[in-house]
């Protein structure tokens, strides 16, 4: 008895059906890594100041008593679930995330442990930046040295933004 196979179809070329799908690849590649860069800037990027100082008006950092800066504090605005915390602003605090920190924004996982020092010098407030990966921000610039600070000042410490203010 003769039995009869008969034949299966050959290979077919794949070819252009995997060249379509590495360009689908690489498409979904880039938009997730756009994706993650967006989600990134936005929880970083600084914020712009909301209220500018006028000529003429007092000194914001004192309290018209001759007693320079003794009521600022730092009023957290973003991230949004922290907003309306306040912190006092003595003649030495340190922001960061280490639980030692004056200002612990332990929940803010783009500050550094140390990220900030804010303090007094001759009765005004200063703030400067301890060496952070991500930087520290007066309204929207990246601070390198020192800076005076006012009320109403924006203060960007990784990801969460105060306002300076009474």
């Amino acid at each position: 008895m003769h039995v009869m196979l008969t034949s299966l179809p050959g290979p077919t070329d794949n070819a252009p059906i995997l060249h379509v799908l590495e360009y689908v690849v690489v498409i979904l590649l880039w938009l997730f890594f756009m994706w993650v860069v967006r989600a990134v800037w936005v929880e970083v990027r600084p914020l712009k100041r909301r209220n500018r100082r006028r000529r003429g008006d007092p000194d914001p950092v004192s309290d018209g008593k001759g007693r320079r800066g003794k009521l600022l504090r730092l009023h957290v605005i973003r991230p949004p679930e922290q907003s309306g915390l306040v912190y006092d602003i003595g003649d030495e605090v340190t922001v960061g995330r280490a639980p030692g920190c004056g200002v612990a924004i332990d929940y803010d996982t783009y500050s550094s442990n140390l990220h900030a020092r804010l303090f007094r010098l001759e009765g005004e407030l200063w703030i400067e930046d301890l060496g952070s990966t991500n930087g520290t921000w007066v309204n929207t610039v990246r601070i390198d040295q020192r800076t005076r600070l006012r009320k109403g000042d924006l203060l960007q410490v990784g990801g969460t933004v105060f306002e300076l203010g009474k």
